[in-house]
């Protein structure tokens, strides 16, 4: 194909009642439930009714419902702003966007907020409660056209923010997501699973069906979390009327770069669910029992403002034993019946779903090229190439020219090497700084006095996902047998 006749494709200013898209429903759902890596899909969704939600149309439609914003600072430090940290605002959009714009209304809930150095960000709001009094919006949201016939808005949620407004680094255990991105840009830092231990994971605050980096992705704590020099970012800035793909088990930071922003996503239950569901059962007896009995009237300070309350030990334990036997009666049906490959599952109302690294010569900067995406899945390539015209399907390979690689370079490369007869070895910069005199032993040795351990770190160590991934498969292993 011709590079005007790619152009004209995608222009849009075309009649988009006659363009046809890309993908079939099947195609794109092969895509989803096949690609391991993050991608981006364009010209799918310029007919959805849903691509006029911007703020202002989403103003006259929930018609003064207030909804809760999350507010945070704009900083520049290394520290991370968790939900936990967090200050909250009920408003209405239409006062959002007053604030937004330097012109409240007054009164105002916003008040004690400057918009220059505040951001704001109603975030997970899932449209079934939103929009209760306007269920006809549902089907403004088609991801039938992604091979998901019984999902709409009802299955989806919503994302309202200002310049800045940003979520922490973290993981989804559950599922894969889509995201349509409505008004604004926002940038997606993402990182393959094998990278989970460069990024520190956390599960303080609780939160499930989240696992949190403790690194600030964007302006990392070289000091505090060196090994995060080792992980791999995979940067996309969204733009309104694409699709992302953010594959099962892949780390994410976002952050909105445009004044407002808008974008609708849906978690999509996978059939590796199961065992997932077992680990977070698991991960929330253990937390709720080391947290409560250690501070029991504290719970602001460690437990996620998404989770309702802190869950008793009994209920807990049904959660597991639930858990554990719906993933055994998933296996054996799977032994009964052998599957092709990944299944998706039927969405569950208001379900709490949300909730490989390349060589350096895989690397690519600016579009890459589609057999770079289908190099790591089952997909026929022949039978892509000629369903994708243009652009319509754009890999989130390792940016050679991204922000965060420039700053990995530079932790990897800031070790100097020793001048003597072990020139060869390297040691980190300031490693051979003198230690202070009176940090010493009985005999006048050099010692470190370990800092004093908290019961977040203990719980780091306990509820691990390799540690609790073992667990669950000594369960099954043990109640399957």
């Amino acid at each position: 194909m011709q590079a005007d006749a790619t152009l004209n494709v995608n222009h849009p200013s075309m009649d988009t009642g006659k363009m046809a898209k890309p993908f079939t429903p099947e195609e794109a759902n092969n895509i989803v439930m096949s690609l391991d890596r993050p991608a981006v899909f364009s010209n799918m969704v310029y007919d959805w009714p849903a691509q006029q939600w911007n703020a202002s149309y989403l103003s006259e439609k929930l018609k003064g419902k207030k909804i809760r914003f999350r507010m945070g600072k704009r900083k520049t430090d290394t520290d991370i702003q968790f939900e936990t940290q967090c200050n909250y605002v009920d408003a209405t959009v239409e006062q959002f966007l007053a604030w937004s714009c330097r012109k409240p209304i007054f009164p105002s809930p916003f008040a004690p907020f400057d918009s220059g150095d505040s951001w704001a960000y109603a975030d997970y709001k899932y449209l079934a409660m939103l929009l209760s009094n306007n269920t006809d919006m549902f089907q403004d949201v088609i991801w039938a056209d992604f091979g998901f016939p019984d999902r709409n808005g009802r299955e989806s949620t919503l994302w309202i923010g200002t310049q800045g407004a940003n979520t922490p680094c973290h993981v989804d255990t559950y599922g894969c997501n889509l995201v349509v991105q409505v008004q604004g840009r926002k940038k997606w830092y993402m990182f393959p699973p094998e990278d989970t231990t460069f990024l520190y994971p956390t599960r303080i605050p609780y939160e499930e069906s989240s696992i949190f980096s403790k690194v600030n992705v964007v302006n990392p704590d070289w000091k505090s979390f060196p090994q995060f020099k080792n992980a791999q970012a995979h940067v996309v800035t969204l733009q309104p009327g694409e699709v992302l793909f953010v594959p099962r088990h892949w780390w994410h930071y976002v952050e909105s770069i445009d004044p407002i922003t808008v974008s609708v996503n849906t978690w999509i239950e996978l059939d590796e669910d199961h065992e997932a569901r077992v680990e977070e059962a698991i991960t929330r007896m253990l937390v709720c029992a080391v947290k409560s009995s250690h501070d029991p009237g504290n719970t602001e300070a460690w437990l996620n403002p998404t989770e309702a309350e802190v869950t008793s030990d009994a209920t807990n334990l049904q959660f597991l034993n639930q858990a554990v036997s719906a993933c055994l009666e998933n296996r054996g049906r799977a032994n009964a019946k052998e599957k092709p490959h990944r299944q998706y599952k039927e969405p569950i109302p208001m379900l709490s779903i949300k909730k490989r690294k390349l060589s350096g010569g895989d690397c690519m900067d600016g579009g890459a090229s589609l057999h770079a995406v289908l190099k790591y899945s089952n997909l026929d390539l022949d039978q892509l190439l000629k369903m994708s015209p243009g652009l319509n399907l754009v890999p989130a390979l390792p940016h050679l020219d991204s922000d965060i690689l420039f700053v990995c370079q530079l932790a990897k490369t800031a070790e100097e090497p020793v001048h003597g007869p072990n020139a060869d070895e390297k040691v980190p910069a300031g490693a051979d700084e003198k230690v202070p005199a009176d940090n010493t032993d009985f005999e006048g040795n050099p010692s470190y006095s370990p800092k004093t351990i908290t019961t977040n770190e203990v719980l780091d160590c306990l509820v691990n996902p390799q540690v609790v991934s073992l667990m669950a498969r000594l369960l099954l292993e043990r109640q399957g047998s």
